[in-house]
C-alpha cells in the first residue's frame, strides 16, 4: 500500500474524523460534570458535530427514556476514550483539555490513525462497561483483540465473524474456571462476549482497520502495513538476513529458511522460529551467543533480557552462527546461521519463510533421542507402544505423522498470527 493511498484512508476513516472533531471542538478545554462527564448540553452537542448516530432520550414504544448522563451514549463515549487513549485529550481538575504536544496528530492523518489502531486494546471500559450481563470481554479485551487479529492472520486476512467469535470465546474462557455455571449463565455470558466482539469489530470497521458485513471481517490493508511495520519495521533497501535454522541431532535434518531484519528484537525472534518451526512456545527458550545467554526477563534465571538485543547483535556477517534453545527439558537446540544479507525489497514481506523440510517434532516427546523413537514406533504397528503414541498425537483412524511433511506456505500463516496478534502496544 503506498503512502498517498494510506493518506487517504486515513484521512478518510469515521473514527479518525470523529477523533478530529472533537479534539478541535474542546479548544482550550471544556468543563466537565463532578462525575466527570461531558456535560449533557454538550454531549447534544457532539452527538450531531461528530455524527455518533448516538440517539438521546429514545422512546421504546410508548415510553420515552430520559438521557442523563453522556455515558449513556455508547458511541461518543468510545470516541472520547479513544482521544484519551491516543494522547490528544486529558482530564485536569475537572476540565477535559489537550495535551498540547500531540496536537501535531490532527494534522497527521497517517500518524493518528496508526496511534489509534496500536491502542485499540485500551478501549475495553468503553467498549465493555459494567452491565447486568458479564462479558470475557470486560477484563480481557486486549487479549480478545489479539486473538481476533490471530484468527485473521490464520485464514488469509478473512474470517467469518461466527468463527472469529468461536475463537475469541474458546481463548478466553480457558481463563476461566466455568464448570459450574448453569447453562443459562453460559449462555448470557456467551452472548454478551459475542456481542461485545461485534462492538469492538465495528469500531475496527469505522477506523479502517476491519472491512467487512455482519457475517464477514477482512482486515484491511492499512492495518496489516501498520501490524508487519510495528513488529519489524524495513523500509526498502533495509538489511535484510537470510538466516538458516537447524534443529540440531535430527537425521536428516529438521530446518527452515528465514528473511529477518536485522533490527528484530531477539523476543520477536523467538516467536518467528517458533511459527516457522511448528513449535506451540508452551516452554522456556533462550539464545546462547559468546557475549552471553539472552531470554526472557526472569528472576530465577540469570540471562540477558532478550527486549535489549536484536539479531544484528549475534550475527553481523556471513557465516555468523549462534544458538537457540527451546524447552529446558527435552532441550531441543536449533543452530541459527546467517547465510547472508539482502536489501529489503518494496513489495516483499518480513518475516518470512522461503524454504525448509521435514515436520517439526510433537513437543514433549523427550528430545530427539525421543522423537527417533517415537518415529520408529509409529513406523512399527508391532511396537508394544505404537497404538498408545498414536492416542498421544490424536491420531484418528487412518491419519498417519509423516515426518518428511513441510510446507512453506503453513509456516508463513503461523508467523502472520505471530506477527498480528503478538504485536505489543506502544
Amino acid at each position: 500500500m503506498s503512502e498517498e493511498d494510506l493518506a487517504a484512508a486515513a484521512a478518510s476513516a469515521t473514527a479518525v474524523r470523529q477523533v478530529t472533531a472533537l479534539t478541535r471542538w474542546v479548544g482550550a478545554g471544556r468543563k466537565l460534570t463532578q462525575t466527570g462527564q461531558l456535560t449533557m448540553a454538550d454531549a447534544r452537542h457532539l452527538v450531531d458535530l461528530l455524527e455518533t448516530g448516538d440517539r438521546i432520550d429514545p422512546t421504546v414504544g410508548a415510553r420515552k427514556f430520559r438521557t442523563r448522563s453522556s455515558a449513556d451514549l455508547p458511541r461518543l463515549a468510545v470516541v472520547l476514550a479513544w482521544a484519551k487513549a491516543a494522547g490528544l485529550l486529558r482530564v485536569v481538575n475537572g476540565r477535559l483539555v489537550p495535551v498540547k504536544k500531540n496536537q501535531r496528530l490532527l494534522d497527521r492523518p497517517v500518524d493518528l490513525w496508526t496511534t489509534m489502531f496500536t491502542v485499540f486494546g485500551e478501549l475495553g471500559p468503553a467498549l465493555c462497561p459494567p452491565r447486568w450481563a458479564a462479558s470475557l470481554l470486560d477484563d480481557s479485551f486486549a487479549d480478545g483483540i489479539a486473538v481476533l487479529l490471530g484468527c485473521l492472520a490464520e485464514h488469509a486476512g478473512a474470517v467469518r465473524v461466527d468463527e472469529a467469535q468461536e475463537r475469541v470465546w474458546s481463548a478466553l474462557a480457558a481463563r476461566y474456571y466455568l464448570d459450574e455455571a448453569t447453562t443459562e449463565q453460559l449462555s448470557r455470558l456467551r452472548k454478551a462476549t459475542d456481542l461485545d466482539l461485534r462492538r469492538a469489530a465495528g469500531e475496527l470497521i469505522a477506523l479502517g482497520a476491519l472491512l467487512g458485513d455482519s457475517e464477514t471481517l477482512r482486515l484491511s490493508p492499512a492495518a496489516e502495513q501498520v501490524l508487519r511495520a510495528r513488529f519489524g519495521a524495513v523500509r526498502p533497501g533495509d538489511q535484510i538476513a537470510q538466516i538458516k535454522v537447524t534443529l540440531l541431532d535430527t537425521d536428516p535434518p529438521v530446518w527452515r529458511r528465514l528473511l529477518v531484519p536485522t533490527t528484530m528484537r531477539l523476543d520477536r525472534l523467538d516467536q518467528v522460529i517458533q511459527a516457522a518451526m511448528g513449535w506451540t512456545n508452551s516452554h522456556l527458550h533462550m539464545f546462547i551467543h559468546p557475549t552471553g545467554h539472552y531470554g526472557p526477563p526472569d528472576p530465577d534465571l540469570p540471562m540477558i533480557d532478550e527486549r535489549t538485543a536484536s539479531f544484528g547483535d549475534l550475527a553481523a556477517g556471513e557465516g555468523d552462527t549462534f544458538e537457540y534453545e527451546y524447552d529446558f527439558g527435552d532441550s531441543w537446540t536449533h543452530e541459527v546461521l546467517l547465510e547472508k544479507l539482502i536489501p529489503a525489497e518494496p513489495s516483499a514481506q518480513y518475516p518470512a519463510c522461503t524454504d525448509g523440510a521435514r515436520a517439526c517434532p510433537p513437543e514433549d516427546c523427550g528430545g530427539t533421542p525421543g522423537y527417533q523413537g517415537l518415529l520408529d514406533a509409529l513406523a512399527d504397528p508391532g511396537h508394544p507402544d505404537h497404538h498408545e503414541l498414536r492416542q498421544w498425537l490424536g491420531l484418528e483412524q487412518g491419519d498417519t505423522f509423516d515426518p518428511e511433511h513441510f510446507d512453506p506456505a503453513d509456516a508463513n500463516r503461523r508467523i502472520s498470527t505471530v506477527v498480528f496478534a503478538g504485536t505489543p502496544s506502544r
